[in-house]
């Protein structure tokens, strides 16, 4: 038997919600949201602690696996400022705004405090929305996703700094929302290619959202160029394994060549190792599908496909 730690994103409610803010204009989404969080009590693995009062609920929290690990268990929707320049991928000045925060105050001096008094050997973030920069432009234009920690640069920073300064041995942030695998590493300083490694952050694709997906080779993504510290991604549907032991953790990315039917094989595509008190991907397996379970080709411009995948909804 496996346990779970579950916290919602966005679409348990609205896509791109941001605390009272709905998508688009709704009156009624007072009401959607409080009907979102008691059927997501009712049917997730939540402590009593979490039942729902109205449009609130307590959702952040702490599970300690020992002298081990402590997952930092987040919740990057109900308490965030509205996404800035109108969401969606922007060069937008107000996303660096020292004022704005995608946890709130509470939360984020929560995480601090909880930084500070951890004993544990990884500290790992469960939380929702891409952590580490994602710049899809290759010119002097910073485009990134309003929706992820990108439209929070402020906020990023203080979080990151917050593990350094409280001497967080192994720093490890564990994300979903953009149905695709992916892995980074973590910087203080995106904009230096050369500024060390801070922390890694492991992306989780989707099950079965976007469909049967593709195979690609590593690192053909073309944001690969202009984002150094990413190390990894993957469009095919699938989850991350991680074993965590004293001297490392290993992240294996699996994959099915499917999901459209039955009977899909399942493949670890690729195999990462983070060693203890060394931040950063070590990557130590490169296992492209075979092509004989293949059912389509990679797209011909990943990048916009990405941009899509992650805010055109049908």
């Amino acid at each position: 038997m496996a346990p779970w730690a579950v916290v919602f994103d966005d679409h348990e409610v609205e896509n791109n919600w941001a605390d009272e803010v709905p998508e688009a204009p709704d009156p009624e989404f007072p009401a959607r949201r409080a009907a979102a969080f008691q059927a997501y009590y009712e049917n997730m693995p939540l402590r009593r602690t979490s039942i729902p009062r109205g449009i609130d609920m307590q959702l952040y929290r702490r599970v300690r696996w020992g002298r081990l690990a402590t997952f930092h268990m987040l919740d990057t929707r109900q308490y965030r400022d509205d996404q800035a320049c109108g969401d969606g991928y922007r060069d937008c000045a107000a996303a660096s705004d020292p004022a704005r925060s995608i946890t709130g105050a509470e939360q984020e001096a929560w995480l601090l405090d909880g930084f500070r008094r951890s004993d544990a050997q990884w500290d790992i973030l469960g939380q929702q929305v891409f952590f580490a920069q994602r710049d899809n432009n290759s010119g002097p234009l910073t485009v990134t996703s309003m929706d992820s920690w990108d439209g929070y640069v402020a906020s990023r920073d203080r979080i990151t700094r917050g593990w350094l300064a409280a001497g967080v041995r192994n720093p490890v942030v564990l994300t979903g929302d953009v149905h695709a695998h992916w892995a980074s590493d973590l910087k203080l300083d995106y904009a230096d290619p050369t500024s060390r490694s801070v922390g890694t952050e492991l992306v989780c694709s989707s099950i079965t959202s976007t469909g049967d997906g593709a195979d690609s080779a590593s690192g053909s993504h073309p944001w690969f160029a202009f984002n150094p510290h990413l190390r990894f991604q993957n469009n095919l549907r699938g989850y991350v394994r991680t074993t965590i032991t004293p001297g490392q953790l290993t992240a294996d990315f699996d994959v099915l060549p499917y999901v459209s039917r039955p009977g899909a094989p399942a493949y670890t595509r690729a195999s990462f190792v983070i060693e203890d008190r060394v931040p950063g991907l070590h990557q130590t397996a490169d296992n492209p599908v075979p092509s004989a379970a293949r059912t389509a080709a990679p797209s011909a411009d990943p990048g916009q496909q990405t941009v899509q995948q992650e805010t055109v909804r049908p």
